[in-house]
């Protein structure tokens, strides 16, 4: 089968609106949780988020772009932008038809549905729809989209399994460019989920910190005290190519895409499987995909989203995998940009590929003492990031449905 490799980055998220501003804030261990600004917020139990600061869309997409696509399609937009002019191919030297979209996403238009129900129900039930209205909504409009302003005409469909949905979107890619499917793919995820909808379901599920009293620190992965996770929103976006062809034009490379898998915990909606039977092997499966053996993992930037149940079935996973490997640091970078839906996995595996470019794994902030029911065996890195050679760095992600997306990268 074909090698694939990273050549290009693309993300707009809480922490940084570019691959630049974005990694200099996560290695700094800078929260970015405030009170929530896009509605009021006052009468749920949750009132802050990890929303995108100091950014503007007209700088990046024009008043049309703006108009007919929902938010997570216009951050996939910017995104996408910021890693195909860093990938630098250039489509009249190769086929449109070797060049694929294949993105993740959660939600989809869910705020476009949500505002649209309302003036549904604020004009007395009279059906005036934005034509738009469908359109926007839709999980695929991230993919299709971008296909359609950069004429890319290979495969392109779009990846939905909740939380895990970027990395189920990152292994399809992987495998259609193993196959000889395509040359390049772009590849990644996006959500938008800061709405009032949106943050009163997650309410009413008892899925979202409540810490009102002091947002910056809610999000505390691992620690004892934990109590939800912290919203985000945004996209991370990457551009997988394949090895011989990046060489070939001299392109720039990350990292190889090792191998990546899934597997379902098939045990309840929302909660993860108290012992991590799915992610226990989800992450055997990755490594086997990419003929690699537990200890030679460095790195695992954890799903850890500082929920009471989950970070702890996901540290007994990891335990179980990569016990013995005292070589291997975990971190938590939800802790600083929030849960990210279906970009989580997305941006979450741009740390891992930085990670191994430039030695350094980010920390995990907010975290003062260790759940005592956490494996002691793990090295989990807090407060401050390490230098640290990075050789394989691995991203897990789990959704709802008992969704497990793991992708494995390293050093070329």
């Amino acid at each position: 089968m074909k090698r694939v490799v990273i050549t290009g980055l693309g993300v707009v998220s809480p922490a940084g609106n570019d691959i630049k501003s974005f990694w200099t804030n996560i290695v700094a261990g800078r929260s970015n949780a405030a009170k929530i600004t896009r509605f009021d917020a006052s009468g749920f139990k949750t009132h802050f988020a990890a929303e995108i600061k100091d950014f503007t869309m007209l700088d990046h997409l024009d008043r049309n772009e703006i108009k007919r696509n929902d938010l997570y399609t216009q951050y996939a937009l910017v995104a996408a932008k910021e890693a195909i002019e860093d990938s630098g191919f250039e489509l009249d030297k190769m086929s449109p038809f070797d060049v694929g979209v294949i993105m993740g996403s959660a939600q989809g238009g869910f705020e476009t549905f949500e505002k649209q129900v309302r003036d549904y129900a604020a004009n007395g039930f009279q059906p005036h729809f934005n034509p738009f209205f469908i359109p926007k909504t839709l999980v695929n409009m991230a993919s299709g989209l971008i296909s359609i302003k950069y004429g890319y005409m290979g495969i392109n469909f779009s990846a939905v399994s909740a939380c895990a949905s970027a990395n189920t979107a990152i292994m399809d890619a992987l495998n259609y460019i193993r196959w000889g499917k395509a040359k390049i793919i772009i590849t990644g995820g996006a959500d938008a989920p800061i709405s009032e909808a949106s943050i009163g379901g997650y309410n009413a599920l008892k899925a979202l910190s409540n810490r009102n009293d002091s947002p910056e620190t809610a999000s505390r992965p691992f620690d004892v005290d934990r109590d939800g996770f912290l919203m985000g929103e945004g996209a991370g976006v990457l551009v997988f190519e394949e090895y011989e062809h990046a060489v070939a034009r001299g392109a720039k490379i990350y990292a190889e895409v090792a191998g990546a898998a899934m597997t379902s915990d098939a045990y309840h909606i929302t909660a993860t499987h108290p012992e991590g039977k799915g992610a226990i092997q989800g992450m055997k499966y990755a490594l086997h995909d990419a003929g690699l053996n537990a200890d030679q993992v460095d790195y695992v930037n954890a799903h850890a989203t500082s929920t009471p149940v989950g970070d702890l079935s996901e540290s007994k996973a990891i335990s179980a995998v990569f016990g013995g490997n005292d070589n291997l640091a975990v971190s938590a970078t939800k802790s600083m940009t929030g849960h990210l839906l279906g970009a989580a996995g997305a941006i979450e595996s741009i740390i891992a590929i930085k990670a191994i470019t430039d030695g350094i794994i980010p920390p995990t902030i907010n975290t003062e003492t260790i759940d005592p029911e956490v494996p002691s065996n793990l090295h989990i890195v807090i407060k401050e990031a390490i230098n640290k050679k990075v050789d394989v760095a691995l991203s897990n992600t789990f959704g709802f449905g008992g969704h497990n997306g793991i992708a494995l990268f390293k050093k070329v």
